[in-house]
């Protein structure tokens, strides 16, 4: 079986993924903005990790285009779009793809995978998760800045895919609960709105006990809805999640030594969402902070230290990033 991989979508994900794939041989095409389009175009891609990997990959090789056509010949599309594009990319994908196409979402939030499944009846769409940070450097310089890899939803139809991404040394991890996978990358992600509103790299905003007190804060709330809903987060990191909390709001001193792991970030990593303020993008905070929101609703409860985030974030997406320090952002949290 020929394998055919296409990643539609936009953002730093996208790039670093397919050019890994495409400097380990695999055969892997690129839909996308044309602003991405033109720097590749330019200076092909430079794909690099904080650990030491550096790969490049041409112009001439890759197959970029800012037009879904490309997806027609792949075996297996992961759609990496920000969350408040997935129905408009299920309705470009639905008659583009072939019947036996596995589409995988790579995207933040918990609800992405059913949407497409609803726009792709008869497909097999799989959730999944990708678990580190990239930065787009520029001039099609992609960084990995942080440790993870890729899960994704256990199913029998990755089978032959499965050899593509270890030769790209990014193995599909397989899991069978995927949404309580989700559920803990989504209460990581609760961070991004605060390093984008702390405007610094995530090393150095989870340096400071001040704001590891905000995530703390955002996170025991969202672990108190998600107990009053019966959800079980899974165990990503050494610590299961109900116990991290805890852990972000010991002192300094006491953090570096025992997470020593959670500060093992590249210097320069930085959020997501940090790069939508930059870019003035409409940023994803609804699909992560807002989820919390929404599922205090669901269960007849509030969840201010979320909702409050969620506000600042919609602030300085209307009127530009401003720096918040750690101290004021963590009295305007626990004000609220």
């Amino acid at each position: 079986m020929t394998i055919e991989i296409c990643i539609y979508g936009d953002g730093s994900i996208r790039c670093y993924v397919g050019g890994r794939i495409a400097a380990s041989g695999g055969a892997v095409s690129f839909v996308g903005r044309e602003r991405i389009a033109r720097d590749v175009r330019q200076h092909g891609l430079r794909v690099t990790d904080w650990r030491g990997v550096d790969q490049r990959v041409s112009a001439s090789a890759l197959r970029f285009a800012t037009t879904p056509e490309l997806v027609s010949a792949a075996n297996l599309v992961l759609v990496t779009v920000k969350s408040a594009a997935t129905e408009s990319a299920g309705v470009e994908l639905a008659p583009l793809l072939q019947p036996d196409c596995v589409v995988v979402s790579f995207q933040n939030g918990l609800h992405n995978a059913d949407a497409l499944r609803a726009l792709l009846p008869g497909r097999t769409v799989l959730a999944g998760m990708v678990s580190f940070n990239v930065v787009n450097r520029g001039a099609g310089d992609f960084h990995a800045g942080s440790d993870g890899g890729l899960e994704v939803e256990r199913h029998a139809s990755l089978a032959p895919f499965l050899s593509t991404f270890e030769r790209a040394g990014l193995p599909l991890t397989q899991r069978c609960n995927m949404q309580a996978v989700q559920w803990a990358k989504l209460l990581l992600n609760l961070n991004n709105a605060i390093n984008a509103l702390a405007d610094i790299p995530l090393k150095q905003q989870l340096s400071q006990r001040a704001y590891r007190r905000c995530l703390a804060l955002a996170q025991r709330e969202a672990l108190s809805l998600l107990a009053a809903a019966g959800v079980e987060p899974a165990k990503l990191t050494p610590l299961p999640p109900r116990w991290i909390p805890a852990l972000l709001a010991t002192p300094d001193i006491v953090f570096r030594v025992v997470a020593s792991r959670m500060l093992a970030i590249d210097p320069l990593a930085r959020s997501s969402m940090w790069e939508d303020l930059q870019a003035r993008r409409t940023t994803e905070v609804d699909y992560l902070n807002g989820e919390i929101v929404r599922l205090a609703e669901r269960v007849g409860r509030q969840a201010p230290v979320n909702a409050r985030l969620t506000q600042l974030i919609h602030d300085a997406e209307r009127n530009g990033r401003a720096a918040m320090s750690a101290e004021a952002l963590l009295a305007k949290l626990q004000a609220a």
